[in-house]
């Protein structure tokens, strides 16, 4: 079966990319009150279409109200409809974890503030909460509470959830976890591979606290035996029958179940792929004179084996920057892939200080994506211009430097190469970041691809340790570059001495010496010294929590006039460390053997 393809943003604007809605699950649910006089489980399954496919994945959640709490029932329903709607409502450039954890988050103290106008604070609205996003080849397990998530799995059945729960005695237990039981939610989170035919099932613990896990594996390998392809209506009947089982077996609570079985994986080939990408042609190299789609060039601005950037007009005469990808890589999915992903980021980003991407009311004829015209000075001509220059003026437009950063990291997006060719300062002094060519996407970064894609660095001077490592990078090392560009614009020069582009193994990194910025430029204060020393830390949990942090240690003096971060000598350095602990055990094992 071919895969199908489609458009991560309008299709009528711009070219769809490679990633395949072909995931496909049977599902099945069934929940009854049992010997109960109400239902205090909430069931979901939400399986989109198109975009939402692709980008969020299918979502199943189970709740089960507690029965002590008089809200139980409202809160399990509100946490499974809530979740069902909110998680789709978040960012497509955002990660599961990330969507979930926002969404989870909200949740739980919304219900933790309805729960306290009750006196007795056990009367509140609490709820068990499970759920399972598959999306492109992976399962996202979420669980709090003791509802319980199995896998079915060549034959075997593992329990992937952990009860939070205690015992009392042998008939009594009370949770240690849930929803609305506290202001602070800790949600176990983990990330597994999908295999064709895994089967997940999910209960509530009036299901599993009477049947086995032998009982349910047994009746999960009948049911495979019998069917070598479940259907909607097989998985419902399963859950049906095993909520009955349970209440035969005399569960005295409500009975809920919920089965899923993967029919599909997204795979694709790669020549789909590829046919897929080259949908729209390059566009030729354009000249002065030339259109494309009514736009005129009138300027070519930038010119690199990797791309073009050129000034045109449209036929109203207002001007814009038009980028087109390089006939060099014609024949390069993973280079048309980023291409077309720089556009599609930079429409999700809405910020003063990033440069807007013009969504187009047209079709286009060629491969390219077009943004806002500005006139000024990159940041790299500005610093040819102004040595050493005022600290006031450096951290104006370091503050907004910062803020479109932040811009991105608020779209779970690492920019990647920051540096000041790709800062612009406009005539009116309004900064902006004005490339997305190396960006990392983690909600992208989870769909997955034939394509073994690029992972393109940054300039070396500018790029922080982990990066050039290979290591998983995150936030701070956004931050690193901020601070690399913060020292040149402060001290006229690169921190390090400029030797952070010969660096390329850890060894590299640990043999350099910082500089103080306040040694090669009198007028910065000590305390921005520290911070700056702080964030090009080369252990990235050494740094600042993030840039807007990085800005408020250099803005603000306080007690980091006086005050130094605690760095334990193991960290400052190692190879004196070990020298002290064997010359220590040295004179332990001499004045062992004297006394002896």
């Amino acid at each position: 079966m071919a895969s199908e393809v489609v458009a991560l943003v309008n299709p009528n604007t711009e070219a769809a990319l490679p990633f395949a809605t072909t995931l496909q699950l049977v599902v099945g649910q069934a929940t009854e009150k049992g010997r109960k006089s109400q239902n205090e489980d909430a069931i979901g399954i939400r399986i989109p279409s198109g975009l939402a496919l692709i980008t969020k994945g299918v979502v199943s959640v189970i709740s089960d109200g507690v029965s002590t709490a008089e809200g139980g029932a409202h809160a399990s329903a509100i946490s499974v409809s809530n979740f069902l709607a909110d998680y789709y409502s978040t960012p497509e450039s955002w990660g599961v974890q990330t969507s979930s954890s926002k969404v989870l988050t909200a949740l739980n103290r919304w219900l933790y503030g309805l729960g306290q106008d009750y006196r007795d604070a056990r009367r509140g609205f609490v709820c068990t909460f499970s759920a399972l996003v598959f999306k492109s080849c992976s399962v996202h397990m979420l669980h709090v509470g003791d509802s319980r998530i199995y896998r079915f799995r060549h034959g075997e059945l593992l329990q992937l959830t952990h009860d939070h729960s205690t015992n009392i005695n042998s008939s009594n237990q009370y949770l240690t976890r849930a929803l609305g039981m506290d202001v602070n939610l800790d949600v176990d989170y983990k990330t597994l591979s999908v295999e064709v035919d895994d089967v997940y099932l999910m209960t509530t613990d009036g299901v599993h606290d009477v049947l086995t896990e032998f009982e349910i594996h047994q009746k999960l390998t009948v049911l495979c035996q019998q069917h070598s392809t479940l259907s909607d209506d097989l998985c419902e009947q399963f859950c049906l029958m095993l909520n009955k089982k349970a209440f035969d077996l005399g569960s005295k609570d409500n009975l809920s179940s919920q089965l899923l079985s993967v029919s599909q994986l997204p795979k694709q080939a790669i020549d789909d792929v590829y046919q897929s990408l080259s949908s729209q042609p390059f566009p030729p190299p354009l000249s002065v004179g030339m259109k494309l789609d009514g736009y005129q060039v009138t300027h070519t601005l930038h010119q690199s084996q990797r791309s073009q950037v050129y000034r045109v007009v449209n036929d109203q005469g207002e001007a814009f920057c038009m980028k087109t990808p390089s006939v060099n890589y014609i024949d390069d999915a993973a280079y048309i892939e980023r291409f077309m992903l720089e556009s599609w980021i930079g429409q999700r980003i809405n910020s003063t200080h990033v440069v807007k991407v013009v969504e187009l009311q047209k079709i286009k004829s060629a491969l390219y994506y077009v943004t806002e015209f500005l006139s000024g000075i990159s940041l790299g001509e500005w610093l040819t211009q102004h040595k050493k220059a005022p600290v006031e003026e450096v951290l104006l437009l370091l503050k907004q430097i910062e803020l479109g950063i932040r811009a991105f990291h608020r779209r779970e997006t690492l920019h990647q190469d920051l540096k000041p060719d790709n800062i612009f300062i406009t005539r009116e002094g309004v900064v902006k970041i004005i490339d997305f060519g190396s960006c990392y996407i983690k909600g992208v970064a989870e769909i997955s691809s034939p394509l073994t894609r690029d992972r393109i660095l940054g300039t070396a001077d500018y790029t922080a340790p982990e990066v050039i490592l290979g290591y998983q990078a995150d936030g701070r090392a956004d931050l690193f570059s901020l601070a690399v560009i913060a020292f040149e614009m402060l001290a006229g020069q690169l921190p390090f001495k400029g030797k952070l582009e010969k660096c390329r193994t850890r060894q590299d990194y640990q043999r350099l010496d910082y500089i103080s910025v306040h040694q090669l430029n009198p007028m910065v204060p000590e305390w921005m010294d520290n911070a700056l020393k702080k964030a090009l830390n080369i252990d990235p949990n050494l740094r600042q929590a993030d840039t807007c942090e990085l800005i408020h240690q250099l803005t603000t003096a306080k007690a980091n006039q006086t005050v130094k971060d605690f760095v334990p000598l193991i960290a400052r350095n190692p190879v004196r460390f070990w020298q002290v602990i064997s010359i220590a055990l040295f004179l332990c094992l001499v004045a062992s053997l004297l006394n002896n």
